[in-house]
This record gives C-alpha cells, structure tokens and sequence, in this order.
C-alpha cells in the first residue's frame, strides 16, 4: 500500500519553508532582490530540484533573478543539507514563475470583457440607468 505522504513531498515542504529564508538572509547577491518562492517540485529519487521563483510584488527581472539564484545553487545546496540533515540535499534548478503574471493578464482581460458588457448594456437600454 503506497503511503499517502511520501518523502519526496515532505522534501518539497521544507524547502519552499526553507528556501526563501535562506535566500534572504545568506545570499548577498546585489541581483537577488525581495522574491516568491511560489513551488517546489522535487523528484522521487530526491536528486533534483526545480525552484520556482517570482520577484516580490512583480518588481525585478525574473530572468536577471533567476540567474543570479542558480549562480548561487551549490551554496544553497550545501546549505539546505546542513540544514535539513540531508545525506544528499537535491540539485537545484530554479525557474521564473510566470504563473501569477498570467493570472493578473487574464483578470485584466476578465475586468475588460466585463466592463464593455455593462457599456453595451448600458448603450441598449438607457431607461435602466
């Protein structure tokens, strides 16, 4: 019977509690600005890591972050093996998170569609106003 909660899972837990923590207080990189970490897929095998990231408040280049992070990958590796007493801690790869920015485009697009319907309603009927 497979366990409900495996330790890939537990894995990914920590790390998104993790990550950010040690992004801010250890990494001085000038380019590694105020960050989301928004996701943490770990693979079964706990050898590798992908990082999803995103710039505090849409502020920064996701790109610009996103390098300067997996310049500092082996650090916060060794890092998040101290820490979580990991015999292996996971290979990290981060990744920009363009998760959020398309959700804020498609509510902008929602507001617009909704807006020009309550304008062509409003046009139709003027008596209802």
């Amino acid at each position: 019977m497979p366990r409900e909660f495996p330790r890939a899972r537990r894995v990914e837990e920590q790390l998104l509690r993790l990550l950010p923590e040690l992004i801010r207080r250890e990494v001085r990189d000038p380019r590694v600005g105020p960050l989301t970490v928004t996701a943490v897929e770990v693979a079964r095998d706990l050898g590798h890591a992908r990082v999803f990231v995103t710039p505090f408040a849409g502020g920064g280049d996701a790109a610009l972050l996103v390098a300067a992070l997996q310049g500092t990958a082996g650090f916060l590796r060794h890092e998040i093996r101290k820490q979580m007493r990991l015999r292996v801690a996971p290979e990290l790869e981060f990744r920009a998170d363009e998760s959020i920015e398309r959700g804020a485009r498609l509510s902008a697009l929602i507001d617009d569609a909704v807006a020009s319907d309550r304008r062509r309603a409003a046009a139709a009927d003027p008596a209802e106003e």
